[in-house]
């Protein structure tokens, strides 16, 4: 019988053994380092900055647009550029066209320009995820006035799988409220701290009026009344995706990366209820006046989220 039972754990134990050579291991994470392109592409970051700098001279707005694009890639599948995938037959909806980017992402020809001039350099060195990371580090670098400069770890790995059903649930629509938005960051490694810094990005770019119709058209709104009559002559009363204007975020400092979004917070002159969340607890509104009122707190705050964010 002790034999027997012997015979039934050997059995066992071949199968356990037979499955694991079988099951492919986890694929390994990216180990970022400071100065990864150093010695394979020593031009990497500069010949980025180069592209980021051409295109915020040419039109501010792609500079915002490649900061909410790093935010957008990281909250999904990570770090790894798989907002950047295009449809193809066996996949006709990645990221790039689910309803948080499309059509409001912009920046994708930015990032190919960088990524063109690379290839030249140093072809098939330098990941698209670490170009997407670059270009937001450099954007927020030219956007507040040189302010904003920190240095950003690379060797990233591009991912390969892209799927709208991802960004739809990973992405914090602009509708959440505050304990909504401390989960889904939560999910990605970020604390409440990195929730209220980030949110500061606000203070540039432009919006959808779908996105706030519902804080102007629906009673009642914390919303300041002066702001809300002015978008209410800007936006048409039903917002479609024929018909959906943009507007600034920051109506005071639109194309500068600084703490003015936090006056706009306390002011209820924000666009979406996300923003305007961060009143909601004593918590978070102590870090809106902080930020708002102490000279430099933001952007070193700003700069330290940055990468943290960039190493989800």
């Amino acid at each position: 019988m002790a034999r027997f039972g012997a015979l039934i754990l050997a059995a066992l134990l071949g199968a356990v053994a037979a499955q694991a050579q079988t099951t492919p291991p986890p694929a390994p994470r990216p180990q970022l380092r400071f100065g990864f392109y150093k010695h394979s592409c020593p031009p990497a970051e500069v010949i980025v900055r180069d592209a980021v700098r051409n295109a915020i001279i040419a039109n501010p707005g792609l500079g915002a647009g490649l900061i909410r694009m790093a935010f957008h890639d990281c909250f999904v599948q990570g770090c790894d550029a798989s907002i950047l995938l295009d449809p193809t037959p066996a996949n006709l909806r990645p990221e790039k066209v689910s309803g948080p980017n499309f059509p409001s992402m912009r920046g994708f020809d930015v990032i190919d320009a960088a990524k063109a001039a690379l290839e030249r350099f140093c072809p098939g060195v330098v990941s698209c995820a670490d170009v997407v990371q670059f270009a937001a580090r450099d954007a927020a670098f030219f956007l507040s006035g040189f302010r904003v400069d920190y240095k950003l770890p690379a060797g990233r790995l591009d991912g390969r799988v892209s799927l709208e059903s991802e960004a739809l649930a990973f992405l914090p629509p602009p509708s959440f409220n505050l304990s909504e938005l401390v989960d889904s960051f939560k999910v990605k490694g970020l604390d409440i701290d990195d929730l209220v810094v980030l949110s500061g990005s606000h203070t540039i770019g432009r919006s959808h009026c779908s996105s706030f119709s519902d804080r102007i058209s629906m009673p009642p709104s914390d919303m300041d009344p002066g702001m809300a009559f002015v978008l209410k002559g800007e936006c048409p009363a039903n917002p479609n995706f024929t018909k959906d204007p943009t507007v600034v975020q920051d109506f005071v400092t639109p194309d500068k990366l600084d703490n003015q979004y936090y006056k706009n917070v306390l002011k209820h002159k924000v666009l979406f209820n996300s923003d305007a969340a961060l009143l909601t607890s004593t918590q978070t509104a102590r870090k809106v006046v902080e930020n708002a009122f102490v000279r430099g707190r933001w952007e070193k705050k700003f700069a330290k989220a940055m990468v943290k964010m960039a190493a989800v």
